[in-house]
């Protein structure tokens, strides 16, 4: 299935979820399907649990404060 085809088929939800249940179930909807969307990458082993709570950075702060002064 292409991600336009997905992102259709989302899109006519929301629509539906919108229209017949109003602004809350459309809120329901959309946060409903951004969870079903990570539980899925995770499963497919495209996310790692500590993804969401590590920096960019991966040195530590000590590191970068050598770093600033000059030293290192």
């Amino acid at each position: 299935m292409s991600t336009a085809l997905v992102g259709m088929v989302a899109g006519m939800a929301l629509g539906f979820a919108g229209y017949f249940g109003g602004f809350p179930a459309f809120l329901l909807v959309a946060a409903l399907g951004a969870v079903g969307f990570v539980v899925g990458r995770f499963l497919d082993g495209d996310l790692e649990p500590g993804g969401f709570f590590r920096s960019r950075d991966f040195r530590s702060r000590d590191h970068r404060s050598r770093d600033r002064d000059g030293l290192r």
